[in-house]
């Protein structure tokens, strides 16, 4: 998304070390996955991996170490792996909350939002109301831009932990996407007074003054943002948008370009260096980038409405007007927008 939902980090289960007279088999069990979990926390995943397996070898259906298994693959963004670990630690422990959460969250990264949403449901059965319950509840209704959903979940985990800077971001971002700019402002700033280091927040206020129009606070605050995380291809993607809006061509593209270098999956991207071969009179280009970033899973806002802006430009109304549809019904545009371009 150019204004990015965080997503929450998965969770390793972790187990104290038994100590006894003599090297039992649960002793070595918990010592495996301690050393794996101690080779996670290094960044040694090939190392985590193999204790993780060690144990496994001892217990085939010891469901810590498959969780912790997956929570590896997870990290390492090999989300196939991390369900088919996942799914092995709850056939050996079907109520294992924990294992339930990370699964729902590899489903988010995989795109798929009703197993996600099934997997909560489970959750809700067996385990406690958590945090990352409603927190992980919040994301998927955001992927599938059930934005009031989202909020209602968001507004639960938030009641659990009222000082959470990264729930208030979340929830200012989807008032952002609601065109709600003062709640999204009132939130964000929140969040910033809680944690000036909060970079996500800093993006999110950039786009919405850009979208009021003042540029120059956007580009301020798209600057913070790129401070606390240097070469971001989101945070340099929407500095890139931001500076096509001001008209700023080259250092726009500049910009764009390293974020698909850096990121070569992001379709707000090539939405965006869509409109800059829309605004710099390279229609057949533009046409191209633009339908693009429309064939991605994620829902890029104005991708219509832009593509619809180089069919006409290119002279086919016909085919214009059925993209500003699109773009109408999506809300992007205004009736009056649209019956002035189409009827």
């Amino acid at each position: 998304m150019t204004s990015n939902i965080t997503r929450k980090t998965i969770a390793f289960t972790v187990m104290a070390l038994v100590f006894g007279c003599g090297d039992s088999r649960e002793t070595r069990l918990q010592r495996f996955l301690l050393k794996g979990n101690e080779q996670a926390k290094q960044g040694n995943d090939a190392q985590a991996i193999g204790y993780y397996r060690a144990a496994l070898e001892l217990d085939s259906c010891f469901a810590d170490a498959w969780n912790n298994l997956g929570t590896t693959y997870y990290r390492q963004d090999n989300f196939d792996k991390a369900v088919e670990s996942y799914d092995r630690a709850l056939s050996c422990r079907p109520a294992y909350t924990e294992a339930l959460l990370n699964r729902a969250n590899t489903w988010i990264a995989l795109k798929q939002y009703h197993n996600a949403l099934r997997d909560l449901d489970k959750v809700e059965q067996v385990g406690p109301d958590t945090i990352l319950l409603h927190f992980s509840r919040g994301l998927v209704y955001t992927q599938m831009r059930n934005y009031d959903s989202a909020l209602s979940s968001f507004t639960q985990a938030l009641r659990k932990d009222p000082s959470n800077a990264e729930i208030i971001i979340n929830m200012g971002t989807l008032h952002y996407y609601k065109h709600n700019y003062d709640s999204a402002t009132l939130l964000l700033t929140r969040a910033i007074g809680q944690d000036p280091k909060q970079a996500d927040a800093y993006n999110t206020l950039a786009l919405l003054y850009a979208d009021r129009g003042n540029f120059a606070e956007a580009m301020d605050r798209i600057n913070e943002a790129l401070q606390l995380r240097p070469r971001d291809p989101y945070f340099l993607n929407n500095r890139g948008y931001i500076r096509l809006l001001m008209g700023n061509l080259d250092a726009a593209v500049s910009d764009i370009d390293q974020s698909i270098a850096d990121d070569p999956y992001n379709a707000w991207a090539y939405r965006n260096k869509g409109l800059w071969y829309l605004r710099t009179g390279d229609i057949a280009n533009a046409i191209q980038l633009l339908s693009r970033a429309l064939t991605s899973p994620d829902s890029v806002e104005k991708a219509e409405y832009y593509l619809a802006e180089a069919y006409l430009a290119k002279g086919e109304k016909s085919k214009a007007c059925e993209h500003f549809k699109r773009s109408l019904e999506a809300h992007e545009m205004s009736k009056e927008d649209y019956k002035d371009k189409c009827l």
